[in-house]
């Protein structure tokens, strides 16, 4: 990794310091969050206790999520920038359907998302200091958002940090999913196999149940726990202008870690039933700690670590992401100018980061896990879409854009054609108000965007309270040395 460069090096701008194993086990965090160790009961209740039906849904998904990733992995090398999605869809769809997904992830998913994750690793955190019975509620929030302020300072501080965490929450990550597969293994070679005896004979789900088993499938995939924002596998494209050698590095990293990812799920929920029975996997809040409970009783308290580890280091991905989303919408002029700035000594996204964890301390409340990954899932799965038909819009639009990296293109439909099942099969065969209010969420941005970004309505005093900021967070507009070189 090259070192932490300074202001003096040629102005303030992101700097390429991610190489490809770093970017591996970025996205491998990212993805490997506490999903794998909630999503298996919810996948199983929604496929009606059908054990084949929930373990073809886990394959779905894993192949779901790499055409997904190839999809992403054109965009990203094709406008390798930091930002994500927002700058994929200004381009290919203009600014207002951008900033619907802007509004969208800023305000309310990731968030939450952020917010969710750091709850459930105060939960497995204090739980084990009150045996027996429920953690208190003001201390699970307090610890909450202590550990969003100190994953917040640490993306205000170093990039370099981030990537080093990440690496070895990785290597720590890895080590224990690696010890419940390999036990899974074990166990079937011993012969515990009754729970894959006619693996299919359970009930059959609806159409509206497989959709929302895929919710459940999905969020796991895609790097959130309980509750996530589907952003795993395109979690690289949002570090894409900190990359070595993207057009290489962002294809590789992605495929090698969602291959690795499928696997990993498929065997971990393998070895869940082979100690577990479905009902019993689907009734327990925690199926990991259950899991150890009845495989290694001495050692159980190894999976409550293993999972806050695995929650801190998605926590600490899920928050660069925020950070560097709201930092490009600034950019663009979508969001206050001081979002955009950097940090004069650090260089990192300061401002965007403040506020990203300001909004999600203030997301601190109890919240009713399998819905809201449901409700999330109805969201992300409209701006999923949305992205890939911009690459498609794209390809006929400016067919002549260098592009790195070219997806085959069909494949970018079967993404549409996958987001818009997920989108309506639910309310077709099942409508539920929620539903309503998250599109009324969504485009309520527009009552945003008409005065303060289309028609640039000033709000009175803003800019001296820019500069405030400015002078007190010692921040700098990106452009500022490299107009100084030109006088």
């Amino acid at each position: 990794m090259d070192e932490q460069p300074t202001a003096n090096d040629g102005g303030v701008a992101l700097k390429k310091t991610i190489g490809y194993f770093s970017a591996v086990n970025f996205i491998f965090n990212v993805i490997l969050g506490t999903g794998i160790f909630i999503s298996p009961g919810a996948v199983l209740l929604y496929s009606q206790l059908n054990v084949g039906v929930s373990l073809v849904i886990w394959a779905v998904c894993g192949l779901i999520s790499i055409t997904g990733a190839l999809c992403y992995a054109e965009l990203g090398t094709t406008f390798p920038s930091s930002g994500g999605e927002f700058f994929y869809i200004k381009r290919s769809l203009g600014p207002i359907p951008a900033f619907i997904f802007l509004w969208t992830a800023t305000i309310f998913l990731r968030p939450a998302i952020i917010t969710v994750q750091a709850l459930m690793f105060a939960e497995y955190t204090i739980q084990p200091f009150f045996p027996g019975c429920p953690s208190p509620e003001a201390i699970k929030k307090i610890a909450a958002i202590a550990v969003i302020l100190v994953v917040g300072i640490i993306n205000c501080l170093s990039v370099k940090w981030i990537i080093v965490m990440q690496n070895v929450f990785s290597v720590l990550k890895m080590a224990s999913l690696s010890a419940i597969a390999l036990c899974g293994i074990v166990q079937l070679a011993m012969g515990k196999t009754k729970n894959f005896h006619n693996a299919f004979a359970g009930g059959v789900p609806n159409v509206s149940q497989i959709g929302e088993a895929f919710y459940q499938g999905m969020f796991a995939y895609g790097g959130w726990n309980a509750l996530n924002y589907v952003v795993g596998w395109n979690s690289l494209n949002y570090m894409a202008e900190e990359i070595k050698n993207p057009s290489k590095n962002i294809p590789r990293s992605i495929i090698t870690s969602m291959c690795t990812v499928m696997v990993f799920y498929l065997l971990v929920n393998i070895s869940y039933l082979t100690v577990l029975t479905p009902k019993e996997l689907v009734s327990s809040a925690a199926v990991s700690v259950t899991w150890a409970d009845r495989m290694i009783p001495t050692w159980a308290w190894i999976i409550p670590v293993s999972v806050a580890l695995s929650i801190f280091g998605s926590l600490n991905g899920g928050m660069f992401m925020l950070g560097r989303l709201n930092y490009a919408g600034s950019k663009e002029g979508h969001l206050p100018s001081i979002i955009s700035m950097l940090h004069v000594h650090y260089l990192t996204p300061a401002p965007a980061m403040i506020i990203s964890t300001i909004i999600a301390c203030v997301f601190v409340i109890p919240s009713d896990l399998i819905s809201l990954t449901n409700y999330f899932s109805f969201c992300t799965w409209l701006l999923v879409g949305l992205t890939c038909i911009s690459l498609i819009v794209l390809r006929f639009r400016e067919p002549h854009l260098e592009r790195p990296y070219k997806v085959f293109l069909p494949i970018a439909f079967v993404v549409v054609g996958v987001s818009a099942f997920l989108v309506l099969a639910p309310i077709v065969q099942n409508p539920k108000i929620q539903y309503f209010y998250a599109l009324l969420f969504m485009f309520s941005g527009i009552l945003v965007y008409i005065p303060f970004v289309h028609f640039k309505l000033k709000i009175p005093y803003m800019d001296k309270v820019t500069c405030y900021l400015q002078l007190l967070l010692e921040v700098s507009p990106t452009d500022i040395f490299e107009d100084a070189k030109t006088e």
